[in-house]
């Protein structure tokens, strides 16, 4: 199973390959930058690095995934046009991932809390919010992802109430930490304000809906917003 994953979701740039043989052990690779505004420039080249290290031609990959967002519109464009670009281009399955729960599964591998809220600053004074609980080793969501004031969070859908501790994590807890604590009025185990969305997190979620078929086509591959007022859908880039 061979998957590369991409994200440009937030300031972040990234890209990662998954690479399962029978005859080795499993093996993930990444490239990892923070630089706002830079991602056209920066993520075609960590794709081209990252095959290349593995010897492993593009039409050897099994599926692309993707971080579909929410996110920033314009980093979201851009991930979604280079995947259509590769998938169409070679006939590749595409799996989108929620940037969210890629939040979700970095707070678990930096901390290991498996009840994350995930926040990214959404900005308009709002946030993209959702809470996550790793259950069965399968990240359930509670309530809904959406777009919201930070101040009612509580409406996004009530928390589990067997989880005893929580952990905050995503860029939503940077600008809107105090709002975000009052609205939810529950203790957290950690916060961690620098915790972005990554390739490698992406990677991993992916790995499992490959194994459910958990996949879509080119056509498909299209970002989710969470806000009704965007633009057009991205165009397939050509590599």
């Amino acid at each position: 199973m061979n998957i590369l994953a991409i994200d440009t979701a937030t300031e972040a740039c990234s890209a990662a390959l998954y690479i399962d043989v029978e005859s080795s052990d499993k093996k993930i690779t990444s490239l990892y930058q923070l630089a706002p505004r830079e991602h056209s420039r920066l993520l075609l080249q960590m794709i081209e690095d990252l095959l290349s290290q593995a010897g492993l031609p593009v039409n050897d990959l099994d599926a692309i995934a993707f971080g579909r967002g929410p996110g920033s519109f314009m980093g979201l464009r851009i991930a979604a046009g280079v995947v259509q670009g590769i998938a169409f281009a070679q006939d590749i399955p595409v799996i989108p991932v929620s940037t969210l729960k890629a939040i979700a599964q970095r707070a678990f591998e930096e901390t290991g809390s498996r009840n994350v809220l995930a926040a990214i600053d959404a900005r308009m004074d709002e946030v993209y919010w959702a809470a996550y609980c790793l259950k069965d080793q399968q990240w359930q969501l509670q309530g809904d992802e959406c777009v919201i004031s930070p101040d009612k969070v509580s409406q996004a859908g009530l928390l589990d109430p067997s989880v005893d501790s929580w952990s905050g994590a995503g860029s939503g807890w940077v600008s809107y930490e105090e709002r975000l604590l009052s609205a939810i009025d529950c203790p957290l185990q950690a916060v961690l304000k620098e915790c972005l969305p990554s390739a490698e997190a992406i990677a991993r979620l992916a790995v499992d809906e490959y194994r459910a078929g958990n996949m879509v086509s080119a056509a498909e591959a299209i970002p989710v917003y969470l806000r009704d007022d965007v633009a057009k859908k991205p165009r397939p880039v050509k590599l």
